[in-house]
């Protein structure tokens, strides 16, 4: 993998919403953010200056939350810190490696739908594999898996830089854990991903040392080490 071929993923929230996601994304200056009821991603350019940060709270408004993926630059001291969480971005890699074999399991896999999202939303309250909100879905496909009717796990598309698709909101219900619903997920949407001539890529936080195994497991490496922060505007 060359560094031309990945560098859009050093801002994948700036590179989508300049992108795919465009029409579910507002935009000032250099400063872009997703609508409040799809993310709570925002991105300013790689050098921001403060008209940029300027731009971007007025984008949000007075109060709001900024999720911000990787910005090496800190916001003005005004800005309210409200998290900082170490993680790191995985890919696939580009060496015409197939998709993994896809994992077999118990319970029905499904393409979930809006009228899926309610149990979308509880599902995430139990899990907390990451932001999620109401409209998340409209990103990109999410495939759950059912047990007897009950959504117990899903996973789906959530960033799209150029080339790139981001699998995301992994999680599986506690009481449905160890069955492979996870690796069943991933693989599942990695084929998707890899059969529109895409390649699949994923964060994860360093301290959910299973995930990064699954992930690896299933083949995928470590591109960089990726801090998320959280601010609130002035």
């Amino acid at each position: 993998m060359t560094s031309e071929e990945s560098i859009v993923l050093d801002d994948p929230v700036g590179a989508s919403l300049s992108g795919r996601h465009a029409h579910l994304g507002r935009r000032l200056g250099r400063a872009a953010t997703y609508q409040p009821d799809v993310a709570t991603f925002s991105s300013v350019s790689a050098g921001p200056g403060p008209e940029d940060w300027t731009d971007l709270a007025e984008l949000l408004g007075p109060g709001a939350f900024a999720d911000m993926f990787n910005c090496p630059a800190p916001p003005p001291p005004d800005w309210e810190p409200v998290f900082v969480l170490e993680g790191r971005q995985l890919v696939w890699p580009g060496t015409g490696r197939p998709a993994p074999a896809l994992v077999p399991g118990g319970g029905d896999l499904v393409e979930l739908s809006a009228a899926d999202v309610p149990e979308m939303l509880a599902l995430v309250a139990r899990t907390e594999p990451g932001p999620f909100r109401p409209r998340t879905r409209e990103l990109g496909s999410y495939l759950g898996i059912r047990d007897g009717g009950v959504l117990v796990a899903m996973a789906g598309e959530r960033l799209r830089p150029p080339g790139w698709t981001e699998i995301s909101a992994v999680c599986t219900a506690p009481e449905a854990r160890g069955r492979g619903h996870a690796a069943r997920l991933v693989s599942t949407l990695v084929a998707r991903v890899l059969s529109r001539g895409e390649r699949p890529f994923l964060h994860a936080a360093e301290s959910n040392t299973r995930a990064l195994a699954l992930y690896e497991r299933l083949g995928f490496e470590s591109r960089r080490h990726v801090t998320f922060r959280g601010f609130r505007t002035p």
